[in-house]
């Protein structure tokens, strides 16, 4: 049951850091964009900053901690 739970979690990080990685990409386009005056969606990645990705970066932080923290406690608990 565990490794079942450890394996979807492991599963969402990585899911997770390919929304981050993609949500990062998109900001470094469009800030450039901005600048030579193509519009490339900097407004709607700013709309979407709060409800999307500032979540995502949160889930993805504590996420990582929590992995870490359920692998150290199996690690002493098996030796």
């Amino acid at each position: 049951m565990k490794e079942k739970l450890v394996s979807w979690l492991d599963l969402f990080l990585v899911i997770d850091v390919f929304l981050v990685i993609i949500a990062f990409v998109w900001f470094a386009i469009a800030v450039i964009g901005r600048y030579s005056g193509l519009s490339l969606g900097l407004d709607l990645w700013h709309k979407l900053w709060e409800p999307v990705f500032t979540p995502a970066i949160g889930i993805l932080m504590g996420g990582a901690i929590l992995s870490g923290i359920i692998k150290q406690i199996t690690q002493r608990l098996n030796s």
